[in-house]
């Protein structure tokens, strides 16, 4: 069973954003074994700007990675993924030895240039920009109809 860790900068304060993980997360637990870590974010103005958020944030992501994780970021400027793209995607990662994969939700203000180098692959879900705490649920969601779409099994539309 592949192993799918969702590490996001920042947490989610409000609960409907929590219920809607949540809800996610329990639907994925016949496909996948999937969880969320969540890093602190920096405040650009409590820590000295955008570039020193950056770079506190991409070191809390690339310390969170596991050496054997297949770390994929989320990124506007990565490749675009359909929903029979993401299901490709996932279901070829274990025919090519993969097993642990870390989908990676960068700060507010990006990421650092040494999670952008660690990262094997680079997706993006559109070109609009997504607050994060919608990314998370949207990303949840895209793995939940990704594994429905290998198996060929209803889910609405």
């Amino acid at each position: 069973m592949l192993h799918i860790r969702i590490i996001a900068v920042g947490r989610l304060k409000e609960s409907f954003w929590r219920d809607a993980c949540a809800e996610y997360s329990k639907r994925l637990k016949p496909y996948a074994n999937v969880s969320v870590v969540e890093l602190p974010d920096a405040d650009p103005t409590r820590v000295g700007g955008d570039d020193q958020a950056v770079s506190r944030e991409g070191e809390g992501i690339l310390k969170a990675l596991f050496p054997d994780e297949f770390p994929i970021l989320l990124d506007i400027g990565g490749k675009r993924m359909s929903s029979p793209g993401i299901a490709r995607a996932l279901e070829e990662l274990p025919l090519a030895g993969v097993n642990d994969v870390a989908l990676i939700i960068g700060g507010s203000c990006g990421v650092s240039a040494e999670v952008r180098q660690r990262a094997r692959a680079r997706w993006s879900l559109g070109d609009i920009t997504l607050p994060h705490n919608l990314a998370r649920v949207v990303l949840l969601e895209q793995v939940y109809r990704a594994f429905k779409i290998q198996r060929g099994e209803p889910y609405h539309k």
